[in-house]
């Protein structure tokens, strides 16, 4: 039996829907703006009036960004360090979640408040940066893995989550005889994989986008992952002598291209790797960040 909707009712889904459709088109419409402009010449694209298609179509911008050879070892760090944080970051915040979740344990109390009391004071940048130099991180990737293998966020998303497994699973493991880590790696992890999927899009995401380090902590340009190359191009190609000569350029028809084209350019190189994942990953990221928030 199809039960009769107010006019009430109807009326605010069809407000809702087009609010969310609004909402949605204002939050994707940037995103192509870019695309557009880097795939229009930049000479073309100065005059303006390029809203939704390219209209002189080029390659250019592309190929110019790829000659950069420091584009690729950006790249390059970038992948490693993205790859390591997730296995590190995953692992270890696992581990430490998995021990806090276990009623048991000696001293629970103490530990979740220390970690908690880390997270309220911070002893600023440069002893941040003198603590780097000091163990001699600055000068290598691990400058991004190490300091990152551990989180409080996402440990309280873990520790959420593995608190919902039944402790009888636990118990009954024991009695078969597995140790702790038996049951850490074939019972809770296997219990856990959207939470998983959703800390691991959270790393992803963060570590690849993640220019900050590299720009002020990195001691050496090769060091410097996508993120912060992107900052530096952009820092320099907006800067109002770069653009002036990039116009000029343009105005007298010396290139197609100008810095503004370029910056489009590099900006879709560096963002297209987290557009193609995400869509795969969003599927856990919605059920895993409804972990733990409705219990019966």
């Amino acid at each position: 039996m199809k039960i009769k909707q107010s006019r009430g009712y109807r009326v605010f889904t069809v407000c809702n829907y087009i609010f969310l459709g609004l909402l949605g088109l204002a939050t994707f419409y940037p995103f192509w703006y870019v695309l557009v402009a880097s795939f229009n010449t930049g000479r073309d694209f100065m005059r303006g009036g390029v809203w939704l298609f390219p209209r002189e179509f080029t390659l250019e911008n592309y190929s110019l960004a790829f000659e950069d050879k420091n584009i690729f070892n950006s790249l390059k760090n970038s992948l490693i360090i993205t790859a390591a944080n997730l296995a590190t970051g995953l692992f270890f915040t696992s581990l430490v979640a998995y021990a806090m979740s276990v009623k048991t344990l000696p001293g629970k109390t103490f530990f979740n408040f220390f970690w908690y009391f880390t997270t309220i004071f911070g002893g600023g940048l440069i002893p941040y940066y003198l603590t780097l130099r000091n163990y001699h991180l600055n000068t290598s990737l691990w400058l991004y893995i190490v300091p990152t293998v551990y989180s409080f966020y996402n440990f309280i998303l873990l520790r959420t989550n593995f608190s919902t497994v039944p402790y009888e699973l636990r118990e009954s493991a024991q009695l078969d005889g597995a140790g702790e880590f038996r049951i850490f790696w074939q019972i809770y992890l296997p219990l856990s994989k959207p939470i998983l999927a959703t800390i691991a899009l959270f790393i992803g995401v963060g570590r690849w986008n993640d220019w900050f380090m590299g720009a002020y902590y990195a001691s050496r340009e090769v060091l410097w992952p996508a993120a912060t190359r992107l900052q530096k191009i952009l820092a320099e190609a907006s800067s109002t002598q770069t653009i002036k000569e990039g116009q000029e350029s343009a105005a007298q028809g010396i290139t197609s291209y100008t810095s503004q084209s370029l910056q489009m350019a590099f900006v879709m190189i560096l963002t297209m790797p987290i557009v193609v994942v995400y869509p795969f990953c969003q599927k856990y990221f919605v059920k895993g960040a409804m972990v733990g928030s409705v219990k019966g």
